[in-house]
């Protein structure tokens, strides 16, 4: 189920939809691929605290060649007016969504757009013709492209910068999307990690209590994609019952394998064992978006020396704990409530030692209180807010 974009057709739909002097016009080629990734620049020159994303990495994530589309197609639109683009879109269906779920149910993303309900309508009801003629009854998002990549609006937190992989919008987003028939499905936390707060007594007396049963151990670059493997092995079995959760595939594996064996530091990511069987992951990641802030997108010509300097030798003041899970049977448990926090802790001295003042950990469901009870008693607070919306089509 590939999408070639800008290339695939299917489900059709017409080249440009018009909406008085506002045209809807169909990502087909090369040059209007580029005109969709750079749209956000003319959006946030005035908002100092929107992260440019690297280019390189955007065009990626459009590539035949993301495994992504081995189980989706996708399809992406600009709103013109007068010649100039003001706005855009993307509209997905996901197979792996449908088999799980069979609820009829396709998405939408990338939305960027300028204050302007006519713009927001029309670009959203692009989206929903395209998803109701690929057989879908009801549309979700906004995903940058699936729920496994950056996804939800920001609804609160706008005040400070986003960290890697997670997303940033203008207050009026949220509005808008409302005024065009949308609803709030759920809501996605992220939580900020003063690391130079101590474990609260909680903590310490449960990881007392369970010190024999529960070893951890560093990810080890020898066996890399042995430990990655195990790692997303606990991750689906972890995450199976969460809402919208959609399992990682091998190829989707190796894929971010690849991406991030650059950016992961083997005593930032850990794996905690049971009686001799791996039960719980962290992994966490130096917040690529501080490096980058200031590339305006680009990695050439300076850009990647910058990069690296910036990661390898004056290293970075924040984090993302990009992936954390307990196996299933765990959940619930106060060995389960011990193996969260012993994979934050024993990752916390070298956290330290990188001189990392601040974690962030996303995203967390609204209604998982149980993992919000361990963050907090770990010094996190909820500092940032992101929307999932849906509508009947």
């Amino acid at each position: 189920m590939k999408d070639a974009t800008p290339a695939d057709t299917t489900p059709p739909t017409g080249a440009a939809r018009t909406h008085g002097s506002l045209r809807v016009v169909k990502v087909e080629s090369r040059s209007d691929l580029k005109t969709f990734l750079h749209l956000p620049w003319s959006l946030y020159q005035d908002d100092r605290q929107w992260v440019p994303p690297l280019l390189h990495e955007q065009r990626l994530l459009f590539s035949p060649k993301n495994p992504y589309f081995d189980h989706a197609v996708c399809r992406c639109w600009i709103a013109v007016r007068d010649g100039r683009p003001v706005g855009r879109i993307s509209a997905q269906i996901d197979r792996l969504h449908l088999d799980r779920y069979e609820d009829a149910t396709g998405f939408f993303g990338m939305l960027e757009a300028e204050d302007d309900g006519e713009i927001f309508q029309a670009l959203l009801r692009t989206a929903e013709d395209w998803n109701r003629a690929g057989g879908m009854q009801r549309i979700r998002g906004p995903f940058n492209l699936s729920i496994n990549q950056e996804c939800g609006l920001l609804v609160d937190g706008f005040e400070t910068q986003p960290a890697m992989m997670m997303g940033h919008a203008r207050p009026y987003y949220a509005r808008r999307v409302g005024q065009c028939g949308y609803v709030k499905e759920k809501d996605l936390l992220a939580y900020a990690i003063d690391t130079g707060v101590e474990p609260s007594n909680a903590m310490n007396l449960i990881l007392k209590r369970t010190k024999k049963r529960i070893k951890t151990r560093t990810v080890s670059r020898k066996s890399f994609q042995h430990d990655l493997d195990m790692i997303f092995d606990i991750f689906n079995d972890a995450w199976s019952d969460n809402w919208g959760f959609i399992p990682f595939t091998r190829n989707e594996i190796t894929h971010m394998a690849n991406d991030l064996r650059l950016l992961i530091n083997e005593r930032l990511a850990r794996i905690a064992y049971v009686d001799d069987q791996p039960c719980a992951f962290i992994v966490l990641l130096p917040n690529l978006n501080e490096a980058i802030a200031d590339l305006n997108g680009r990695l050439l010509p300076l850009g990647w020396l910058k990069l690296l300097w910036r990661l390898k030798v004056r290293r970075l003041r924040t984090g993302r704990i990009l992936l954390l899970g307990v196996r299933k049977a765990f959940q619930g448990t106060t060995l389960g409530a011990a193996l969260a926090y012993r994979v934050i802790g024993d990752t916390r001295q070298a956290v330290l030692d990188l001189g990392m003042k601040e974690l962030e950990l996303s995203w967390i469901l609204e209604d998982n209180i149980g993992i919000q009870s361990i963050i907090e008693d770990c010094g996190g607070r909820e500092y940032k807010r992101y929307r999932i919306f849906s509508k009947q089509l």
